[in-house]
């Protein structure tokens, strides 16, 4: 089978698209399918895939692309590249990894459009919310993440408290985890935090540890990939996910529940099935609540055990090969059902 991918997003560019789209193409590849990706980050990188990437094609070489392939697969509904569907007929499969909206819930003609073309499509959805999100039949696929390189590392001393991993964006929520920490220390304790990302926010975050004397007790250490991420998330009891938007998964909480770390997440969209029962989750944006679950988890230790305790059965759910193997029986079928 000759499987197409395309992902607008992709290396250097690093997300949880990105992750998902090179975790999948690579175990195609391992399966001994064939593979091509599509992408519109434009990289100067040398570095090398055993697949070949594909970026900024002109039309007439993605035309080329849609022909060559037997399955086109989509992370998320790109409408640059849906036309030539129109004119070479694929099964077209569409893993949804966002949602179809603004942040405040409104859909623009973009939005409407991509809702519409579900329609036509062979759906995945990472998580319940996300299926309840379309008004089409999903297969519930949730995401998976990098198990050969995260993983509890023994040999790391676990000596650190809280880490936050992500963009430095307000979505994110890491001013919120900030807030909560001024009010821990307001109880008198001051649980050290290390913040793991880069991005716009930044210089706002750092104000506002400046502003709340909280200088001592947080860390930035900038964008960490590879091995070096998982020693450092290795070192963590606790992982904070405190989005202010809904996740539409949380690749994120599968890294640190795979470093041994107990998750607290918001709990709106995907993320809350993400973390399932290795952590705790609180209503988006909520203060009061997120103060609550740090404060529990900070004084009582006994219970991070409880929840690592739940670990592994929830990560064999979310496996490379496992996952893969789901995205290939929905391929299978939907090439059976061209053929009638």
């Amino acid at each position: 089978m000759k499987i197409l991918f395309y992902s607008p997003a992709f290396y250097p560019s690093i997300g949880g698209l990105e992750t998902i789209t090179s975790i999948l193409a690579h175990e195609f590849i391992r399966k001994g399918y064939q593979v091509k990706l599509v992408s519109q980050i434009p990289s100067t990188d040398s570095k090398r895939f055993p697949f070949e990437v594909i970026r900024r094609p002109s039309h007439f070489k993605l035309l080329s692309l849609v022909r060559w392939c037997d399955v086109y697969f989509q992370l998320n509904i790109s409408l640059k590249g849906l036309w030539p569907l129109a004119l070479i007929r694929r099964p077209w499969i569409v893993s949804h990894q966002g949602w179809y909206a603004r942040l405040d819930g409104s859909l623009r003609w973009q939005d409407k459009l991509k809702h519409f073309a579900t329609g036509f499509a062979t759906n995945v959805a990472l998580s319940q919310a996300g299926s309840n999100h379309l008004s089409v039949p999903c297969e519930l696929i949730p995401n998976t993440y990098e198990d050969e390189l995260f993983y509890e590392m023994s040999e790391i001393p676990r000596n650190k408290d809280l880490v936050f991993l992500g963009r430095l964006v307000s979505d994110k929520g890491c001013n919120l985890l900030i807030s909560s920490l001024t009010k821990i220390k307001q109880k008198g304790f001051e649980p050290k935090l290390t913040i793991i990302g880069g991005g716009p926010e930044e210089a706002n975050l750092r104000k506002q540890i400046k502003e709340c004397k909280l200088e001592s007790q947080v860390d930035f250490a900038g964008i960490e990939t590879g091995k070096e991420l998982a020693v450092l998330l290795n070192s963590h009891r606790i992982m904070v996910v405190p989005s202010i938007w809904n996740e539409p998964f949380g690749i994120v909480a599968l890294e640190g529940i795979a470093c041994g770390c107990v998750v607290v997440g918001s709990e709106g969209g995907g993320l809350k099935e993400a973390i399932g029962p290795c952590g705790l989750t609180f209503p988006n944006g909520n203060l009061e609540a997120l103060t609550v679950c740090l404060m529990d988890l900070l004084l009582e230790p006994s219970k991070l055990e409880r929840f690592r305790i739940e670990a592994q059965e929830h990560l064999s759910r979310h496996k490379p090969a496992k996952i893969t193997e789901a995205y290939l029986q929905v391929m299978k079928e939907a090439l059976q059902n061209k053929s009638k």
